[in-house]
């Protein structure tokens, strides 16, 4: 199935910008394009390989050349080899790797350089002493069990007899495996920043940037041509507030040595506040804004987890902002860097999800709370499918690897590390953990249900009646941080014959008149008695899900964009 965009992608050169846009060097090469790649039952490197594969695209999507589906007792084996240029003599060369799912063992000639577990998050290694004569070949083996071994997977399913797949098949998805973001080679010096940690502060008009160094040396800043030493404060005078309708972001560059990275800032602030009725909202810059979102998974025909290309991921963002939403909720999924950015600079609140792991789920437990309203203390680890204390300590060291991460965007407004539970633990205890790593931002520590009574956000999920505000008996913000999820089939853009929705509406006329009833009916009051944000399900089409905006080809839009605005305008 492919969208606007498969035809014109360089198979040679796909993705080719710069992966990392707030710590940007001069020096690199991309990796993406075609590899060597097989696939086997034995954990020896292979004799022989099967073909060639495009990375960043997993074996499983169409653009990967390949077609192919990695079975859990199966490994994938992935093979390059590069020859450096002249200019990267004498510098350590780093090699990074923007997400493999899951495991991952890399060798550079034959050295093993790096082993990493997690599907999600970059991960890099220094292979100078491994190279020879200036040439890398590069060999990665990848495991991928999906749901079996517990690991973080997202929305990721096999198909299987498990009760809780059957019960809700279509909002599960394709696994897909290995390589699915960019891989980079870099030069830098001995002495090189590793990583910058940026915090705006309004009230004293200056923003707090820390380097994080490879050796002992003395860090700068350079803004508006001023040198500023790190860690310490820029002055940022008379600035100009970052808001989704003036999204300004503010560059400059950070030194040491002989290393030079660009990077940018945004001067913004998110919180939990009473308005001046008194009514608890979640205010941007010292005032109310409410959050009018969509979810948005982060799925494409042609690529599975990842976007065909950079204009790609421009076009949903942009799309988004066009129908009149200021958010985007990223469901279950980290994206690459890149898609932050965009959202920085195009002006989107992001709320980003922390993707789901742990065994097998209760059908009762994840489920059955929409109907019953019953939330659960998640200590108990064997009803949310946590009892593997490996697997919780994983998730707790991938939660706090993916905000550091992620902690520079602008864009993101709130953490989730929970969503209806879907693994879900000892959320008080998360919720404490993320407020540790970053007092910036807002946390909806259990969406949609299994509240546990913490923290300033209270979230709900409604699909199946009418939505009515009820204020918080603990005075937090309420929030439905999902609903909707209405349904419309376009038949010659959908993934199969199967039709997912919570309703569903034989045309686009009819899905209009539906969802100006709904926002009309129960969205608009709900905002008018105290709601403080809203997450429609949803920006686009997910396989057998046809309750997006878009079509999961993205070749259309089922209600014009100036339409869906007048509908989903909410405040004044």
């Amino acid at each position: 199935m492919n969208t606007p965009w498969t035809e014109t992608v360089d198979l040679r050169k796909p993705l080719p910008e710069y992966p990392r846009p707030q710590l940007a060097r001069q020096g690199w090469i991309n990796l993406n394009g075609p590899w060597d790649y097989a696939i086997t039952e034995s954990s020896r490197f292979p004799k022989r390989f099967d073909g060639r594969i495009i990375v960043p695209f997993s074996p499983e999507a169409e653009l990967s050349g390949v077609g192919r589906s990695l079975k859990a007792d199966e490994y994938l084996w992935y093979r390059r080899s590069v020859q450096l240029p002249e200019s990267f003599n004498g510098k350590r060369i780093l090699l990074h790797f923007g997400a493999v799912d899951q495991t991952a063992t890399v060798w550079v000639n034959d050295a093993q350089v790096a082993q990493h577990v997690g599907g999600y998050l970059p991960f890099e290694a220094d292979v100078t002493d491994a190279i020879e004569d200036g040439k890398l070949t590069i060999t990665v083996r990848v495991t991928d069990e999906t749901e079996k071994g517990g690991h973080t997977r997202g929305k990721q399913r096999v198909q299987s007899g498990q009760l809780l797949y059957k019960l809700s098949e279509s909002i599960w998805y394709t696994p897909q495996s290995g390589i699915w973001q960019t891989v980079w080679l870099e030069a830098v010096p001995e002495v090189y920043i590793k990583s910058l940690h940026i915090t705006p502060d309004l009230d004293k008009a200056c923003v707090h940037v820390q380097a994080e160094l490879s050796g002992e040396g003395e860090a700068f800043a350079v803004f508006q041509g001023e040198r500023y030493p790190l860690p310490g404060p820029i002055p940022v005078p008379e600035f100009e507030a970052w808001t989704p309708d003036n999204p300004k972001l503010y560059g400059f560059s950070a030194e040491c040595g002989e290393d030079r990275v660009q990077s940018y800032f945004a001067m913004r602030r998110f919180s939990v506040e009473k308005d001046k009725q008194g009514k608890p909202r979640l205010f941007l810059n010292g005032e109310p804004f409410f959050h009018n979102g969509l979810l948005d998974q982060g799925y494409w025909p042609d690529g599975l987890y990842t976007a065909p290309c950079d204009a790609a991921m421009v076009y949903d963002i942009s799309t988004a902002k066009a129908m009149g939403f200021n958010m985007l909720r990223k469901h279950i999924k980290v994206e690459p860097l890149r898609w932050y950015y965009h959202c920085d600079r195009l002006g989107m609140l992001v709320w980003q999800d922390m993707p789901n792991g742990g065994g097998q789920y209760t059908p009762l437990v994840v489920s059955a709370p929409v109907m019953t309203g019953i939330h659960l203390k998640d200590k108990h680890y064997w009803l949310f499918g946590r009892t593997d204390r490996e697997n919780r300590d994983e998730f707790r060291q991938e939660l706090t690897d993916m905000i550091r991460h992620l902690y520079n965007c602008p864009c993101i407004a709130m953490w989730v590390p929970f969503n209806e539970g879907w693994g879900q633990f000892d959320a008080a205890k998360f919720y404490h953990l993320i407020r540790k790593l970053d007092k910036t931002r807002t946390i909806d520590h259990a969406s949609g249900w299994h509240d546990q009574g913490i923290g300033l956000i209270k979230s709900e999920h409604v699909y199946f009646k009418e939505y009515s505000y009820h204020p918080d008996g603990r005075s937090r913000a309420v929030v439905l941080s999902e609903f909707g999820g209405y349904s419309c089939r376009v038949a010659e853009h959908s993934f199969g014959d199967r039709e997912f929705g919570y309703k569903r509406f034989g045309s686009p006329e009819q899905l209009k008149t539906a969802l100006e009833e709904l926002y009309q009916k129960q969205i608009r009051p709900a905002v008018e008695a105290g709601l403080a944000a809203a997450v429609y399900t949803q920006l686009s089409d997910v396989e057998n899900e046809a309750n997006g905006f878009l079509t999961y080809d993205r070749k259309v839009l089922k209600i014009d964009a100036e339409t869906v605005r007048e509908i989903v305008q909410v405040t004044e």
